[in-house]
């Protein structure tokens, strides 16, 4: 059904509100005062009402129209962003950009990029989410996000392209007063074997299924994140490997142990990594700030590189 309330009309309405006169609004909109009243008095014959008390020397709007005003507004702004969306999309920015964060990693890490290309472009919607082992490959391949922050391992084929950021260190770790603290170290694989290990919960979709520093014939319990794995551990429910530099405050408090193994397990090298075929600005904005960032295996943060 045709309706008479075009985005001029209310233009028209809102102006007037705003500047206490049809004069006024006139002067605004660059427009001679017959033809604002015009709009006006075209608008109400075309709905049947009354949208201006007349009997005042002011112009005031009726009960009607401060309603309609009232939602009139709302649909000025959205189709103020919504034009502003098309020109930036003209432009090669995104709408929105979908970013992953690996799980090993801190998020707090990439919030100050985040708020200086906020400063630079905020018109690009920021959605961030958190992935595990590969599913942060998983959420790339199947466009769940355009930038992995983190990633681990190899890409899972063609069409990737990635910068290799640092390596996390792991460390074996317990409770404090866990029975293992009293074996003499390094302990055999075979001291574990009475205890459940806990592990992350890979978050592919789609992707096979990684594993991380599991132990062979152990029970497990699962969780889906290492925030998570760090509480199940410190709580004594079971061990396992957990990255360094999320476990330094834990380590120094004593409520966690790092314990030496026979076998130790290797560093696991992570990268930020984002699809070939995506040429949105925000992408090449944040990859080339990336680029300049090295991971500090002690810290856990994203330094300026030499």
């Amino acid at each position: 059904m045709f309706s008479p309330i075009t985005l001029d009309a209310l233009r028209t309405l809102d102006a007037i509100d705003r500047r206490g006169s049809f004069a006024a609004a006139a002067e605004e909109l660059h427009r001679v005062p017959s033809a604002v009243s015009y709009t006006i008095h075209k608008l109400e014959d075309e709905l049947g009402v009354t949208l201006f008390d007349r009997s005042r020397r002011k112009a005031e709007l009726t009960p009607v129209g401060q309603l309609i005003l009232q939602q009139g507004r709302q649909i000025l702004t959205a189709t103020e962003a919504l034009t502003a969306l098309a020109r930036q999309a003209a432009d090669g920015w995104e709408v929105e950009l979908r970013i992953c964060i690996e799980t090993l990693l801190e998020a707090e890490e990439v919030y100050a990029l985040i708020d200086a290309f906020q400063s630079l472009q905020p018109g690009v919607r920021i959605v961030l989410s958190e992935e595990v082992l590969g599913g942060a490959w998983d959420a790339l391949n199947s466009d769940r996000c355009d930038i992995a922050i983190g990633a681990s391992g190899e890409p899972p084929g063609q069409g990737f392209a990635s910068h290799l950021l640092g390596q996390v260190e792991f460390v074996f770790a317990v409770a404090a007063g866990h029975p293992l603290t009293t074996l003499p170290q390094p302990l055999p694989m075979a001291a574990l074997q009475a205890y459940p290990t806990v592990v992350v919960a890979d978050s592919s979709r789609h992707l096979p299924g990684r594993s991380s520093g599991l132990l062979d014939g152990r029970s497990r319990i699962v969780v889906p994140s290492i925030a998570r794995k760090i509480e199940a551990q410190r709580s004594g429910l079971g061990v396992g490997y957990l990255p360094c530099h999320r476990i330094q405050q834990e380590l120094r408090e004593g409520s966690l142990q790092a314990l030496t193994l026979a076998e130790s397990r290797p560093p696991v090298p992570i990268s930020v990594a984002w699809r070939n075929d995506n040429s949105g600005k925000g992408l090449k904005w944040f990859v080339s700030q990336l680029r300049q960032l090295q991971f500090d295996s002690e810290s856990g943060a994203l330094i300026r590189g030499d």
